[in-house]
Parts: C-alpha cells; sequence; structure tokens
C-alpha cells in the first residue's frame, strides 16, 4: 500500500510539473525561440498570425498543405518575413509536421491567454 501511495505521488508530481503550454501534444515552448504574443521578434507575433487566418482551422489547412511560401499569409501582409520563410520551413519540419492541427491550436490558444 504504501509503495502504491509513493508511485501515485510521484506520478501527481511528474504530472504537475509537465508544460502548459501544449495542444494535443505539441509543446509550443521551442516557439518561444522566435515568437512572442505581442511583438516580433525573429518571427511575426502570434497576435498577427491570428488575426491574419482567422481561426486555427484555417492555419492548420495551410500547415497541412505543405506550409508554401506562396500560403503564408504573414508574408503576404507583410514582405519583410518573406526573407525568413526559410528559417521557418525548417522549423515547420522539425516541429510543426505531423502536428498540424495541434500546433494551431496551441497559437490560438497562446494569444487568447496572452503569453506563450
Amino acid at each position: 500500500m504504501r509503495k502504491t501511495m509513493l508511485v501515485l505521488a510521484a506520478a501527481a508530481v511528474a504530472m504537475a510539473m509537465a508544460p502548459a503550454a501544449q495542444a494535443g501534444g505539441f509543446n509550443v515552448k521551442k516557439c518561444k525561440a522566435c515568437h512572442a504574443v505581442k511583438k516580433d521578434k525573429a518571427g511575426p507575433a502570434w497576435e498577427k498570425v491570428a488575426k491574419a487566418y482567422g481561426s486555427a482551422e484555417a492555419l492548420a489547412a495551410v500547415f497541412k498543405s505543405g506550409f508554401k511560401v506562396s500560403d503564408r499569409k504573414m508574408i503576404q501582409a507583410e514582405p519583410k518575413w518573406k526573407g525568413r520563410a526559410g528559417l521557418m520551413s525548417g522549423q515547420y519540419k522539425k516541429l510543426i509536421k505531423g502536428h498540424e492541427d495541434e500546433a494551431a491550436k496551441a497559437l490560438f490558444d497562446a494569444v487568447a491567454r496572452g503569453k506563450i
């Protein structure tokens, strides 16, 4: 009984320490290196991205179609992002591909919370 309680306690601690910025298993922690919610960094502010796409579903559709540069609304809205498209393409392949719905939902959730 005592061992069972210790195992349950350890599991509870591990779950409490899990990152909160997840949607369906997608963790946005690495996104913070280049993005913020309210201000541009190496990538556009997520508020701008959310406004450009309007919904997580619309953003996920662009992710699912291969995240082609020609489909990216931020590049159309602000051409300065075109020069950084290659960087985001690499991150898409490493972090987002296979998690398109979760990644889009995580972005919109972060904007609603006001923090990544």
